[in-house]
């Protein structure tokens, strides 16, 4: 772990994910939000799912890793998986999810029919019709549970996060948007200038602005490493007798369609969503695609496509049919910062030793939360593995995308298909309803 004394003068812009669990290992950080968490962060959510299947070990490795970490009492029991788990249900990317997971010693159970996938569900839950049948699974797909997998109370843990790390130090300075990049004679990067002139020096810059990162600096042509993309979300509200019919459940990934849905939240939410291409947005007189969001947008900017919003209501009939017939109360755009290959953005910026990308968590960097940090220190200490380090490369030579996505060109959005989750064109939120 990095100290004040063995390591350089660092400033970290960004409060979520990559930018927290840095600070963790380092020093200074920076945040346009008034208020950490921000509000419109992706890392701003009530839940999120913390898994090792992944079709790729080396992400395994990390995942399990990262499990290890949750578990301690630094957390608070903010990770959830005594009494769930996950279920995923898929294809061949599921069938080498589940090698990777055996190799790096996870608790997991084939599920060879539908009878197997129910018998992972509460008993009262099979008989009344709440509980989808599975048959639409073909007898060649690959389905397991993974017991030593889960959820985390996202908010909560990030909330957790900072506190830690300014009782460790840390200068922690929400309302400062940063705007520009300080340079000096050799156009090496030396600080940051903010909105309002301030400015704050550093021998290494860490850009840690998860979906604004490549609309906040244009200057570093971004395109083709850092896409911003909005993923849809919705939300039921349940009576505390019906979330208690449901609290046992797992977690449920189906990589076929990209739909996943939790258990319910201690307030009785089911959140659930589908992790596809999702959407870019232009704003007027720009190319980059960019975060909106109920602080950019305060009257539609939880809404989301209508066609989404039907398609979410189709897929949570296939697991749970009663609850799909609910009113959704929530709904709400979770944007993303993709890269073309799934791999997160951590590296050197080329050409600029003193600046730092972690960025691109593509949909998968949360349950990364207490180590991410690691890797990016390692970069900064010019120390990280170089098999690592060349996976996470700004000027990497990109892959083909790994088949975790059933979907990988996103859509344009489309302003005029917006809409709540009554389907009406006017922001919803109960509770506060996030992914």
């Amino acid at each position: 772990m990095a100290s004040s004394t063995s390591s350089p003068a660092v400033v970290i812009i960004g409060a979520g994910v990559f930018g927290l669990s840095t600070a963790y290992h380092l020093l200074e950080l920076l945040d346009r939000a008034e208020h950490l968490p921000a509000v419109d962060a992706a890392s701003s959510d009530m839940n999120k799912v913390v898994r090792s299947c992944y079709g790729d070990p080396e992400y395994t490795r990390l995942a399990r890793q990262a499990i290890e970490e949750w578990r301690n009492d630094m957390w608070q029991n903010c990770y959830h998986e005594s009494e769930c788990g996950v279920l995923n249900l898929g294809d061949a990317y599921t069938e080498q999810s589940i090698v990777n997971d055996i190799k790096h010693g996870a608790k997991v159970e084939r599920l060879v029919s539908p009878a197997s996938i129910r018998a992972q569900f509460p008993l009262g839950l099979h008989n009344s019709g709440r509980l989808g049948t599975f048959t639409s699974l073909d007898v060649s797909s690959t389905s397991y549970i993974n017991h030593d997998s889960g959820w985390a109370e996202a908010e909560r843990a990030v909330s957790l996060l900072i506190d830690h790390v300014k009782k460790r130090g840390v200068k922690v300075l929400p309302g400062k948007a940063v705007q520009e990049l300080v340079k000096d004679e050799r156009g090496q990067t030396k600080g940051v200038r903010c909105a309002d002139s301030s400015e704050y020096e550093a021998n290494v810059v860490v850009l840690a602005l998860g979906s604004w990162t490549a609309s906040t600096f244009p200057s570093l042509n971004l395109k083709g490493k850092c896409l911003a993309t909005g993923q849809s979300i919705a939300t039921i509200q349940l009576t505390p007798e019906e979330a208690e019919e449901y609290r046992k459940t797992p977690v449920v990934l189906d990589f076929r369609t990209g739909f996943y849905v939790f258990p319910p939240t201690h307030r009785n939410v089911v959140k659930f969503a589908i992790h596809a291409a999702g959407h870019t947005y232009a704003p007027p007189g720009s190319t980059i695609s960019t975060p909106r969001t109920i602080v950019s947008d305060p009257d539609k900017g939880l809404c989301i496509p209508r066609s989404v919003l039907k398609e979410l209501r189709v897929q949570l009939r296939r697991v749970y049919p009663v609850l799909a017939e609910k009113p959704f109360s929530g709904t709400r755009m979770c944007w993303y910062t993709d890269s073309p290959d799934g791999d997160w953005v951590i590296g050197r910026y080329p050409g600029d030793s003193r600046l730092v990308l972690a960025t691109s968590g593509s949909g998968h960097a949360f349950k990364f939360l207490p180590i991410l940090g690691k890797l990016v220190a390692d970069v900064i200490e010019n120390k990280l593995d170089p098999e690592l380090a060349a996976r996470f490369a700004v000027d990497r030579q990109v892959k083909p995308p790994n088949g975790e996505r059933m979907s990988v060109v996103p859509q344009e959005l489309n302003i005029d298909e917006l809409c709540g989750p009554g389907g009406s064109d006017t922001n919803v939120m109960i509770l506060y309803c996030a992914f």
